[in-house]
């Protein structure tokens, strides 16, 4: 097992903890039951047919962007863009049935893979917009451009869906306070000091990458914060609805879903992530918390918000069964 640093809060799963929550699982051979809130332990592929029509509010995509990574028990190695495009195809149209008419589809990728993603994207579904967002971690370049930014596209169904603007606008200093008439003109002060709410736009600054004394962190190599997938979340779907997400990872989507009362079917291959999301889906049962939302708004990175009544929120929600 690897050697930590004593005050390292990574989320691992010990070998005891993997014989325990490996029974928890679900693999293609099970599923003619209820699949809802539950991990499943196999390919895609395998799992697809057995979804059920029209029963998901929501799809969240963050497939294995193309470069040479490592996942454990599968290596992702970079193929040509039309074969990249066309296999990222197949994945979408697998699961494409699971969609309702109101549906969302949020589909996570890079610089070199976003233009092959919308493509797909633009011949199956309706294109809304294209989020970039701050990935501020990672070494520096000496002779390019360092890599600190990715693309989400947003996509639906139709032209009936899901936008909760209210549920994901930010709360930002104001560093000069204008008022009119003496009085504050679109900004409110508190204890914390002068703040303006503002509407979401598609470039997110306000991320945090999961690190080592954070307890959301993992050893995934690809793991998404959760105040990411909170943003898309609660955007996109009300309390109840279900979210998809076929490429789960170490959990982050099932985590959070759970924490906002939302149900969710989260598919994955490698056991061991299975169970570190199901480690950390446990964990959700007493921590509502999500950093950098708190008071049913999302902060300013580094803002240094106090999460205390967030998690009472959450907390005091009923459970969705």
């Amino acid at each position: 097992m690897k050697k930590r640093a004593k005050n390292n809060r990574t989320t691992f799963v010990t070998e005891d903890e993997f014989q325990s929550l490996r029974k928890r699982l679900l693999t293609s051979k099970m599923l003619n039951g209820d699949i809802f809130n539950k991990t499943i332990h196999s390919q895609l592929g395998e799992v697809a047919p057995h979804l059920p029509d029209a029963s998901v509010d929501l799809l969240f995509i963050d497939p294995p962007y193309n470069l040479n990574k490592d996942f454990g028990n599968n290596k992702f190695r970079i193929k040509k863009a039309l074969d990249y495009e066309k296999l990222f195809e197949e994945w979408l149209l697998s699961i494409k049935h699971t969609l309702k008419p109101t549906s969302s589809v949020y589909v996570c990728c890079d610089w070199k893979t976003s233009q092959m993603i919308f493509n797909v994207l633009d011949k199956h579904l309706k294109v809304r917009n294209r989020i970039s967002w701050e990935r501020e971690k990672g070494r520096g370049a000496l002779s390019n451009w360092k890599n600190c930014s990715e693309d989400i596209w947003f996509a639906t169904v139709s032209d009936n869906y899901k936008f909760n603007v209210d549920a994901v606008k930010l709360k930002k200093k104001v560093i000069a306070p204008y008022r009119e008439d003496g009085v504050a003109k679109d900004w409110t002060e508190d204890d914390d000091g002068k703040f303006r709410l503002t509407h979401p736009s598609n470039l997110w600054t306000d991320i945090t990458i999961p690190f080592w004394s954070m307890p959301e962190n993992t050893d995934h190599p690809t793991q998404k914060p959760e105040k990411l997938v909170a943003k898309i979340i609660l955007a996109s779907t009300d309390e109840g609805d279900v979210v998809l997400d076929p490429f789960l990872g170490s959990g982050t989507t099932s985590v959070v879903a759970k924490k906002l009362n939302r149900k969710y079917i989260g598919i994955e291959m490698n056991e061991e992530y299975c169970c570190l999301a199901e480690k950390r889906i446990g964990f959700a049962e007493g921590d509502g918390t999500i950093q950098g939302y708190a008071g049913g708004v999302f902060w300013e990175r580094n803002s240094g918000v106090d999460q205390t009544e967030n998690a009472k929120q959450s907390a005091n929600k009923p459970k969705l069964i």
